[in-house]
């Protein structure tokens, strides 16, 4: 199913349908910030499962991510951060941003992996956040890539139904994306390092 929301407010009816898909399982594509992404409900294994078969990815081999809609749940997904760390996050979140930070003991448990870090991403984008907030915890996600050799990342919500739309619950049209991702800054160390340069300026650091 495409379902058309606007970011500047989001229909709450349509963003109750959307958890409520999530909280039976469902798989979910939807906009962010920079690029679109697949996510499910960080609590349901077998949604998780199903993301790694769509991406034909491993779950021990990829880097995913925590998208939250603030960072009052990150002393449950992370190990407590020192204050350097929790004020360049708080400054520049909600943004185009993914925080490797070390993983709290809980998170092996929710991906049934050995995972140490754990990522986190709050979006500048009122739709994922609203059902994130609405849902009550992060959902897992990944970014939506293109087979194309030139266009790394697909921008067409169009485009993504057709050919993901048989294969998850809710393709979330929220209008053209991002062709940029995030910017990764690991955490994890005694050094502060930006793995990835994306959107987000890292003038901070």
């Amino acid at each position: 199913m495409l379902l058309k929301l606007y970011n500047e407010n989001p229909n709450p009816r349509d963003i109750q349908k959307i958890v409520e898909c999530l909280k039976d399982g469902g798989v979910i594509i939807y906009p962010t910030d920079t690029i679109y992404g697949i996510g499910c409900d960080i609590l349901n294994h077998k949604s998780v499962e199903r993301i790694t078969e769509i991406m034909n990815i491993k779950k021990d081999k990829t880097m995913f991510s925590f998208i939250c809609s603030d960072l009052s749940h990150l002393s449950d997904y992370s190990k407590p951060l020192n204050n350097t760390i929790f004020k360049i996050m708080k400054s520049v979140l909600p943004g185009p941003y993914t925080f490797i930070l070390n993983a709290s003991n809980k998170v092996p448990k929710l991906l049934a992996s050995k995972k140490k870090t754990v990522g986190i991403r709050v979006p500048d984008n009122n739709i994922i956040r609203e059902i994130v907030k609405e849902l009550g915890n992060p959902i897992l996600s990944k970014s939506i890539k293109d087979e194309d050799q030139i266009l790394e990342y697909t921008t067409d919500p169009e485009l993504i139904n057709e050919r993901y739309g048989d294969l998850v619950d809710i393709v979330i049209d929220g209008g053209f994306g991002d062709n940029e991702p995030s910017t990764i800054i690991d955490c994890t160390g005694e050094e502060i390092e930006i793995i990835r340069e994306g959107k987000g300026i890292v003038d901070f650091i």
